[in-house]
């Protein structure tokens, strides 16, 4: 269904080689070419310059790229959406996210999933990255979302999706006139972060060893199990707060709350799948292709 020549313009145009192209298709680099031109002449351009032993996407191979990739991303979900229906997939999929990634991100996900997939019955439960780690040892679910560095031995981790923790504070606070603090600065505020064992304290603590720093020098306010809790302590105090981005675009957008960067310090982590090692295949799996293919 998918016409061929885009695959084979997306690959040269992301190699800018038909060598490279015909290795990564297993077609015939005379085949390559071929699509090349018949492409070129539909549309009545050059879609590459060639220079000597190199080539060059022109303006209109740009904006056909564009466009390809669009057009390709669109299939593949269309492939995998339709195979889903056609294998008749029923069942229940039993889900745990750490508290994060269960408020602020997957409930989007789980609505048109379960509109899509009406067959396949969804539960979720939500914990830290411990929690849910154990619910996955235990059997109790089939496929964790957690936040975090952790990594057990017997289980498999999968990516999918990066974040960003900030510091945050009250728009009514006296911090709100800054926009930017140094780390001496944050460890002199009353902080409030989340509790042992959450995937975000994880995180926070790991990037400190970085900066040779260590929680115990920081003047901890409070340490909460939710992030909802923390957003809501700050509302009336002038203590910092350390969350996912993810949990505040709300609170951004309608002024509650305010980013107060951190002077040569950045807190980055990835989102990802937890399963147990050896675990292949199942409605697990392809909610995981259908998450993958939203972000």
């Amino acid at each position: 269904m998918i016409d061929f020549r885009l695959k084979v313009f997306c690959s040269v145009a992301r190699n800018l080689s038909f060598t490279k192209a015909s290795k990564e298709l297993y077609v015939s680099q005379p085949a390559i070419s071929k699509h090349i031109q018949e492409l070129e002449a539909e549309y009545s351009t050059r879609l590459f310059e060639r220079m000597g032993t190199h080539i060059a996407l022109t303006p209109e191979g740009e904006l056909l790229l564009s466009h390809a990739e669009k057009i390709l991303a669109h299939y593949k979900q269309l492939d995998f959406e339709m195979n889903l229906l056609t294998q008749r997939h029923v069942g229940e999929l039993r889900l745990g996210a750490s508290t994060t990634i269960a408020q602020y991100v997957l409930p989007t996900y789980l609505a048109t999933f379960s509109q899509k997939f009406k067959q396949i019955k969804l539960s979720l439960i939500n914990g830290n990255t411990r929690d849910i780690e154990r619910a996955i040892e235990e059997h109790r679910i089939d496929l964790g979302l957690i936040e975090g560095v952790s990594r057990q031995p017997h289980l498999h981790y999968t990516p999918f999706m990066r974040d960003e923790l900030v510091c945050i504070a009250s728009t009514r606070s006296r911090l709100a006139r800054r926009d930017e603090i140094s780390l001496d600065e944050l460890r002199q505020l009353p902080l409030v972060i989340r509790e042992s064992g959450s995937g975000s304290l994880e995180v926070f603590e790991k990037t400190l060893a970085q900066h040779q720093l260590k929680l115990s020098q920081f003047n901890i306010a409070m340490q909460m199990g939710t992030t909802e809790g923390i957003k809501r302590f700050l509302y009336h105090t002038d203590s910092v707060g350390v969350v996912s981005i993810q949990a505040v675009t709300t609170d951004l957008a309608e002024g509650r709350l305010k980013v107060i960067d951190i002077a040569d310090f950045s807190c980055e982590r990835e989102f990802c799948f937890v399963q147990n090692a050896g675990q292949t295949g199942g409605i697990e799996s392809d909610f995981m292709r259908y998450m993958t293919r939203k972000f």
